[in-house]
């Protein structure tokens, strides 16, 4: 396997169809391949680094700038297609990890709301709403409260399943429950954290979109998440 052109990229799968990796807390999913910009661009210059802007990559699902975690990308149009499909016939697994002041109760359950957008006017952020508000979007999230490991004070990790994939979905559900993901001012946390947000996709669970064979993906916890003391179990 090709070494990665710069230090932030981590390939955890690579063939001619796709390509999954970890992206990093703080990188724009998408953008232009100028150097630094995002983690397309990155992806792009590993894949031809003379001619970035040729290169067929496809953002199959996407991680907001402060999150960390697994990503898939398709490398043709037909891998791309296939997976968007297993993406919108919910066929993925999806699991993150966040941690929040609080305790949710009860421990463990689902959150199902309707959520809002910014471009509905009914807010500057995404927002709980009534079912019949126009344009509202249906979010659903399996959770479970888990205090293993070492946790700042007064806080827990949220084993997060989210079965829809809405504009900040985890972030805004856990708000509506008084749990908001440590250092995610935007969304009302006081509590600072060093880098991004303590929220991170820690595997991806799909199916190849050609052979169809199953695919597992996991990212460890983010160095940063260790240096600010928060040791978990990598279950």
């Amino acid at each position: 396997m090709t070494e990665p052109l710069d230090p932030r990229l981590t390939i955890l799968y690579e063939d001619v169809h796709c390509l999954a990796v970890i992206k990093p807390s703080g990188l724009l999913t998408q953008g232009r391949p100028r150097e630094g910009s995002s983690l397309e661009g990155l992806l792009r210059r590993y894949l031809d680094p003379s001619h970035p802007d040729r290169v067929y990559l496809a953002a199959i699902h996407r991680l907001d700038r402060p999150v960390s975690g697994v990503m898939i990308w398709g490398k043709t149009p037909k891998a791309a297609r296939r997976l968007h499909e297993q993406f919108a016939r919910r066929d993925v697994e999806k699991h993150y990890w966040a941690i929040v002041p609080g305790h949710p109760t009860p421990e463990e359950g689902l959150w199902d709301d309707w959520l809002c957008e910014e471009d509905t006017g009914l807010g500057p952020i995404v927002q709980v709403c009534h079912p019949e508000t126009p344009r509202a979007r249906h979010a659903l999230t399996r959770y479970r409260a888990d205090r293993s490991g070492s946790l700042p004070e007064g806080c827990c990790r949220l084993l997060l399943w989210p079965r829809t994939g809405r504009t900040h979905q985890l972030r805004v559900q856990a708000r509506a429950r008084g749990l908001t993901i440590l250092g995610d001012s935007t969304y009302g946390s006081d509590r600072p954290f060093p880098i991004g947000i303590a929220l991170h996709a820690r595997s991806l669970t799909i199916h190849h979109p050609i052979l169809r064979t199953p695919m597992h993906f996991e990212a460890p916890t983010p160095e940063h998440w260790r240096m600010s003391g928060i040791i978990l179990p990598e279950e």
